[in-house]
């Protein structure tokens, strides 16, 4: 390996074991006052996300093989490509912010400070295991890593340790577990059938190999693609997320918006454009069936949504309904439908973060979990709610913030496509558009001009706007969603190259 690859090997496991290592040393550092702390805990993750930055713009790399199992094949290795780019972007960029908005949170909770240690233990090391799905280099590392994303997300969803989140944190595990054995079932086919396990452009079947088991490699992927697709909600593996809403806020932020859920779609973008192969799939039962499945939770998630009056399950709802919007670029199989599913998950990532900070924030200084509980609240915090209205118009696909510009090119990869399936989908994405409108809005109306008999004197003096360290990364997430809506051309051209291959 020459000393380039060194180098980038070395940054690559360091900006995966920071995180661990400082969650580590936070558990025996005695720290004189909460701030000192919370400076320690935002220096570590800041570094890392930095750390992450010059590693990315270093350009992408070659496979660098960490152990072999057995053989030339089955082997644990890194790799920085397009893709990789994308999603540890993504994740360097917003956690930082997470982490910053999570101070006050915390405080907020009053948990004892062994047990918000090993919160923030958890909180950071979820940073490191993310990037290492981000920089797999082959499916046998990604599902490791994808393995263990589970395993250090259970106890942040059941970190407040009442009955009701150690039920959803078991269901999620649960869940999780069941998932990943479809996912392994898809993997041990893929080393039986491709030519290498790595991730390459146009997929790693060996066609010839296949002979008259084309169905049953068809079957495996849709096995592969559900159980991947548990950690991103899609029906009927859904019901766990809706549930993890009793975790903390910047926990729900997270694994809605950066973590665990984009982390399944993340996988389900590697196993169908650098492991199957769109050319393998295209035009088979397997892919109507699952855009079948996809148009169906879009639909479905946006419907719970409307009726839901939990704030966070609300959101919870949005989040399936959203994540289905990736999948269905994911499923076209076409480059522009790559285009359209990176450019949501980066955009969806912005929008919903916000709109769960901003839940966070009602939470804390309102103590309002239900949307009836924001009637006239805009009054008291009027900068918490015109943020939420702007995500609001940001998720509803409004043009000139970021969610306009994925909605678009997922409309327009449907169309150019020319799958019937695809214009059916479409429908939906017009369905769920209305609807997240009427989910979304009805928060905002309510706390801007609720009924003429509402007593305004109800309201606690108490309520009002949080402080700068959450407000802060609400304002920097808000001019990113401006910023990415009319300047989104970089971004479009990027994930272009990406998905035709070039990165």
């Amino acid at each position: 390996m020459e000393r380039y690859g060194y180098y980038m090997l070395g940054l690559m496991l360091t900006v995966m074991i920071l995180p661990l290592v400082g969650g580590i040393l936070l558990q025996f550092i005695k720290f004189e006052n909460r701030k000192f702390k919370q400076l320690y805990i935002f220096g570590y993750v800041f570094i890392n996300t930095l750390l992450v930055y010059i590693l990315l713009s270093n350009g992408t790399t070659e496979n660098i093989r960490l152990i072999n199992f057995a053989g030339e094949k089955l082997n644990l290795s890194l790799k920085i490509d397009g893709m990789s780019m994308v999603f540890a972007g993504l994740v360097a960029t917003l956690w930082p912010i997470s982490v910053l908005y999570s101070f006050p949170y915390m405080e907020h909770e009053n948990i004892g400070t062994i047990h918000e240690n090993i919160f923030y233990l958890f909180y950071t090391t979820t940073f490191g295991v993310t990037l290492g799905i981000a920089m797999s280099g082959n499916i046998l590392t990604m599902y490791c890593f994808y393995e263990l994303l589970t395993l250090v997300t259970v106890p942040l969803v059941m970190s407040t340790l009442t009955r009701e989140a150690v039920l959803a944190s078991r269901k999620y595990f649960y869940y999780s577990l069941g998932g990943a054995a479809f996912a392994f079932i898809g993997m041990i086919f893929l080393i039986m059938y491709g030519d290498s396990i790595e991730f390459i452009y146009g997929g790693v079947l060996n066609l010839s190999a296949i002979g008259s088991s084309k169905n049953l490699l068809l079957l495996i992927y849709v096995l592969a693609f559900m159980g991947f697709g548990v950690k991103a909600a899609i029906c009927p593996f859904n019901s766990w997320l809706p549930q993890a809403g009793v975790a903390p806020t910047p926990v729900t932020a997270l694994l809605h918006a950066v973590a665990v859920v984009k982390a399944g779609a993340f996988a389900i973008m590697r196993i169908t454009y650098y492991s199957f192969g769109c050319d393998f799939v295209r035009g088979t039962w397997a892919q109507y069936l699952l855009m079948a499945i996809i148009i169906f939770t879009i639909v479905y998630g946006c419907s719970m949504a409307v009726k839901e009056t939990h704030i966070k399950r609300r959101l919870a709802y949005s989040t399936i309904s959203n994540l289905s919007y990736i999948l269905f670029g994911v499923i076209i199989m076409t480059p522009l439908g790559l285009v359209g599913a990176l450019s949501h998950m980066i955009f969806h990532g912005v929008m919903k973060i916000t709109s769960f900070f901003c839940a966070g924030a009602m939470i804390t200084q309102a103590h309002a979990n239900y949307v009836h509980e924001l009637d006239g609240m805009a009054k008291k915090m009027p900068k918490i709610f015109k943020i939420f209205t702007i995500s609001a118009l940001a998720l509803m696909g409004v043009p000139g913030l970021c969610g306009f510009v994925s909605k678009w090119n997922l409309a327009k990869a449907a169309v150019e496509s020319g799958n019937l399936m695809a214009y059916i989908g479409i429908g939906g994405l017009l369905v769920s558009a209305l609807l997240t409108a009427i989910y979304m809005l009805t928060i905002v109306v309510r706390a801007y001009f609720p009924e003429k008999s509402f007593n305004y004197d109800s309201i606690s003096d108490h309520v009002k706007d949080p402080d700068w360290r959450m407000l802060l990364p609400l304002t920097l997430l808000v001019i990113a969603m401006f910023v990415m809506g009319v300047y989104s051309t970089p971004f479009v051209e990027f994930f272009t190259k990406v998905a035709s291959g070039l990165i």
